[in-house]
């Protein structure tokens, strides 16, 4: 056998290629290796994510699951998030915990606006509003989606205050984002869990 076909065809062999790909992206650019913020510029998860200068016309055309749990978004319209990065990426998540992964993984593109679905609209499909002039209602009694702590957004501050009457703790979204955070890994214990115990029942 050729080595390189042994290289290809074995474990050991992909990691070295791979430290040889990884290091052809390290070689110096004018001097100075390539820096972690270029290279997820050129190569980060946003290059998947749609350009968007329009992002609320059509909204759920455009965005009809969450990319990381596969819920249809309008089904969550009160939950759900929009994010607008400042390359004018878009990504639409049916939460909050969905919308903190987002975040997380794309730490070196900044959120130009992030929306959200106003819970206390009367509407039946809630229409979306910037984060910054929201209030969030954290609630440990009551489960939210994807997560077992509902973080709902509100638009009008009488109405978060509503809603908060039974316990619920009134947040902005900087505080609800850290709460998810302190959540997601409970939380993804238990999706993983329910999806498994799905699957099992399909006979998945």
């Amino acid at each position: 056998m050729k080595r390189r076909d042994f290289l290809l065809t074995s474990s050991t062999g992909l990691a070295l290629v791979a430290s040889g790909a990884a290091a052809e992206d390290m070689k110096p650019m004018d001097g100075m290796p390539m820096s972690p913020m270029d290279w997820t510029d050129q190569n980060g998860l946003t290059r998947f994510l749609k350009t968007d200068t329009a992002p609320l016309e059509n909204e759920f055309e455009k965005y009809p699951r969450c990319p990381y749990c596969g819920m249809m978004r309008q089904m969550f319209s009160q939950t759900r998030h929009l994010i607008v990065y400042d390359n004018d990426t878009v990504d639409g998540t049916c939460s909050l915990h969905c919308a903190a992964i987002s975040l997380a993984l794309n730490v070196d593109a900044g959120p130009k606006t992030i929306y959200a679905g106003d819970a206390g609209a009367t509407a039946k499909v809630k229409p979306l509003a910037v984060v910054d002039d929201m209030t969030y209602v954290i609630d440990t009694k009551k489960p939210g989606t994807m997560t077992g702590t509902s973080k709902y957004a509100y638009a009008d501050p009488a109405k978060a205050d509503a809603a908060a009457k039974d316990g619920g703790k009134l947040a902005s979204f900087d505080e609800a984002l850290v709460m998810a955070y302190a959540d997601m890994a409970r939380d993804t214990i238990n999706i993983r869990k329910r999806r498994a115990e799905r699957r099992a029942r399909a006979g998945q």
